[in-house]
């Protein structure tokens, strides 16, 4: 993206696993500033869960370990499984994941051959609902799921503890992230696409500024007078909304984000200073 945009300052709201595939947030120039309030936002998934066995990095690209067959399992003790995993759950993230121990990732250790089980994390799965079901084998069983959960949920910890429950172990084969947030696979281009973009001397940036912000937070409008304190860094009056929201100026542009606490309305980020 840096050659494609010609630019280094380009940044990431949150990584994919290497072996999955969707929406991937990015932001170029004045836009980084967004990116670490963006990390916080709800995801959306589609997955593919097989029952049978489990892997070392809980997905189709790790060393299988040992399973038990999943001929027997009907979709009601599935459908049981899923709903215990569904709310606000404590998680032990997969132990191959980026995930820092003592300042180094945790799948640097697995790797270094170390025995690595992380500490759980408060999670909220707010919806984990079987798709559909196959069998390629007598002994497999494959589901397709859909997910939606907070940041940080791991969605192959979620298949290894969906396999552990039910006593055949579990794995991820196919991950697509769908949303990020208000962005969603519509807005989204590909990396061909984007560099094709750029050979036509188009813009290959997907969204403006000013439209990714009215989409990811609560919008407040001011006149230009208050438009010109906030782009000097400076507070606004407060007016009860949750933040952070985006404050626009009388040219319906983005000036910065903002957060209200002790009585006014302080600037996060300032995306336009005054001149």
């Amino acid at each position: 993206m840096r050659r494609i945009a010609g630019t280094r300052k380009i940044g990431h709201a949150g990584t994919l696993d290497p072996m999955a595939t969707g929406v991937l947030v990015l932001g170029v120039e004045r836009a980084t500033k967004l990116l670490g309030h963006l990390t916080l936002t709800a995801k959306t998934y589609v997955a593919t869960i097989r029952l049978g066995y489990a892997t070392v990095t809980d997905d189709r690209e790790g060393e299988r370990l040992a399973g038990g067959s999943a001929e027997d399992v009907d979709l009601d003790a599935v459908r049981a499984g899923i709903e215990a995993l569904t709310g606000t759950i404590d998680q032990v993230p997969s132990s191959v994941s980026a995930v820092k121990v003592a300042g180094r990732r945790s799948y640097d250790r697995v790797r270094s051959g170390e025995d690595i089980e992380l500490a759980a994390r408060r999670v909220t799965v707010s919806r984990f609902d079987l798709l559909g079901d196959r069998r390629p084998e007598p002994d497999l069983l494959d589901l397709d799921v859909i997910v939606e959960c907070s940041s940080g949920t791991y969605i192959r910890a979620l298949a290894r503890d969906l396999g552990r429950a039910l006593g055949t172990g579990g794995h991820l084969t196919a991950l697509r992230r769908t949303r990020v947030g208000p962005f969603g696979l519509t807005e989204a281009r590909t990396l061909d696409e984007l560099a094709a973009a750029a050979e036509a001397g188009e813009d290959p940036v997907t969204l403006d500024l000013d439209t990714a912000v009215n989409a990811a937070f609560p919008r407040r409008d001011v006149d230009g007078a208050t438009a010109t304190v906030l782009g000097h860094g400076g507070r606004l009056a407060a007016t009860g909304l949750t933040g952070p929201y985006g404050v626009f100026g009388p040219d319906g542009r983005v000036i910065a984000l903002v957060v209200e606490r002790d009585g006014a309305a302080r600037p996060e980020v300032v995306l336009r200073p005054s001149g």
